[in-house]
């Protein structure tokens, strides 16, 4: 029989109900066993519809009585290193919304604690909620690529238009560099993007605008950057706050197919289009036809392959090293944005204020005085 996994759930606001109903589609493969949120009322509540039998109002109580085999972060993103930190202190392999972290530096030291003796000798691994690589399309897509069988990756597009009214920030963490890390570029474009260099690979320059249209926030709410692969392929990523009419849409054009997803926040089989060039029209339906698996894109689509990783000792997906070029391109997005200059990977380190902060040297549309931390 498959072991069950045992789970606990940081943060009990709507993303951790959707963890949860994640964990219920699993089956008898995992259950939640405890909880963690300082407002008591939230946490009681969610503990009675997903029948959680502990609950715990603070998360050092929960770690100095529990032993579960991962614990999910549904916290606000200001608070996913700190937390990481400590599960993994406690030899805790942990699941973490996106982001991960409010910068790149923060990453580094939740790398650092992946390494301490402690979580080396329990095994434990931090692992990120990009759940859009492993719907059968995106897997079937990446799969396809590094077979080289839709030949070499030519330019592609990746837009989150999305739209989000003045009271959606009314949630205090919602529109602030030092609690939200940014706008749609690092907290809602970010799952596409992360798609689309799962797809084409390593970046290797960006030059970006990001601006302040409408909202009443601190951070963007829009941005639109080009992005030059080191394969070659060059990428247009725009992302929005300010869309009525709402989707996600990600085009790569390949020598001989042209691959397009289009949905909202979550895709299936029959939300990809793919056109062979002309010639190979036949051929490429074929192919793509039969990779497919009827998996939707979604949490309980990468939760079971964090199981089946922790299942046979190995390292949950997404690791540390596969967030890494999202996040750094993020950085480098708003990098290019605010200082007017290309920026390249691997430029973004110790001593660059946008390593420390997203907004680094300060968005263009604010004053010191104005800066949150």
């Amino acid at each position: 029989m498959a072991r069950r996994f045992d789970l606990a759930i940081v943060g009990t606001g709507g993303i951790a109900a959707i963890h949860a109903d994640a964990v219920a589609r699993l089956g008898r493969r995992a259950r939640i066993v405890a909880a963690v949120d300082p407002d008591r009322d939230r946490l009681t509540s969610f503990a009675d519809r997903f029948g959680v039998p502990r609950c715990y109002e603070d998360l050092d109580a929960m770690l100095a009585q529990e032993r579960p085999d991962l614990v999910h972060l549904c916290t606000p993103p200001g608070l996913h290193a700190d937390q990481a930190i400590a599960c993994l202190q406690h030899g805790l392999t942990v699941l973490s919304e996106k982001p991960p972290a409010l910068s790149l530096a923060e990453l580094d030291r939740i790398k650092a604690a992946e390494g301490t003796d402690a979580a080396r000798a329990a095994g434990a691994r931090f692992a990120t909620v990009f759940q859009h690589r492993f719907g059968s399309g995106g897997l079937a897509l990446r799969r396809l690529v590094a077979q080289g069988r839709f030949g070499e990756p030519m330019t592609a597009r990746c837009d989150t238009l999305w739209y989000r009214p003045d009271e959606y920030f009314a949630v205090p963490w919602r529109g602030r560099w030092d609690i939200e890390g940014g706008g749609p570029t690092m907290g809602h474009g970010i799952h596409q993007m992360d798609l689309m260099l799962a797809v084409l690979g390593p970046w290797r320059e960006v030059t970006a605008v990001a601006a302040r249209r409408a909202r009443p926030t601190a951070t963007e709410d829009l941005s639109c950057a080009i992005v030059t692969f080191t394969n070659g392929a060059v990428a247009s990523v725009v992302n929005s706050l300010l869309s009525p009419r709402e989707t996600s849409y990600l085009r790569f054009d390949f020598a001989a197919a042209t691959v397009e997803l289009t949905h909202l926040y979550g895709y299936g089989d029959g939300d990809w289009l793919v056109t062979g060039a002309p010639g190979q029209e036949a051929e490429v339906a074929d192919l793509w036809r039969a990779q497919l698996s009827g998996v939707s894109s979604g949490h309980s689509a990468q939760l079971a392959h964090v199981l089946d990783a922790l299942e046979q000792g190995a390292a949950p997906p997404v690791t540390l090293d596969d967030v890494r070029p999202t996040m750094e391109l993020v950085a480098a997005i708003y990098a290019s944005a605010f200082t007017g200059t290309r920026m390249h990977c691997g430029e973004i380190g110790p001593g660059s204020p946008f390593y420390d902060r997203m907004d680094g040297t300060g968005a263009p549309w604010s004053v010191p005085a104005q800066r949150e931390g």
